[in-house]
Formats: structure tokens, sequence, C-alpha cells
């Protein structure tokens, strides 16, 4: 199985990437895991709907006025 492991930024481990056709896998071998999939999925709060659908709608509004991902992760990692 091909694991990835996934760390913060002091080293320590946060969580495991498994590629998506060993998850398939995985599931058909243990089926709890695929109602386990299913059932623990867990809705957004309306307030959390709410201010998605107000961004959404700001961004359709003006799709140019955006700022870039990558600009704006270095601008946080240095601010830090």
């Amino acid at each position: 199985m091909t694991l990835q492991f996934i760390h913060d930024n002091r080293g320590n481990t946060t969580g495991v990437y498994i590629p998506i056709e060993e998850w398939q896998l995985l599931k058909t071998k243990y089926a709890d895991l695929q109602k386990e999939e299913t059932e623990n999925v867990e809705e957004p709060a309306p307030w959390q709907k709410q201010i998605i659908e107000e961004r959404l709608n700001d961004y359709y509004k003006n799709p140019n006025d955006v700022g870039d991902f990558d600009k704006t992760i270095d601008d946080v990692e240095e601010s830090i």
C-alpha cells in the first residue's frame, strides 16, 4: 500500500493520504469502511452555507476581482 503521511509545520503527523484506487479496494475488503464513509459525512451548518453562497455570488459578479492563491499563501507564511 502506498501511503503518504501528512505533517504540520512542526513535523507532527496529522493525517494519512491513501490513493483513491487503494481506498476503493479497502472498501470492498472491509464493508464497514463503506458504511463509515457514507454515514459520517457532516453537512455544513446553515450559517456556513450562507457564507459560501455569499462568496460564490460575489465571485460570479466580479470573477476578475480575486487574489492569487499562491501569492496569498506566501504572504501568510511570511507574516508568521
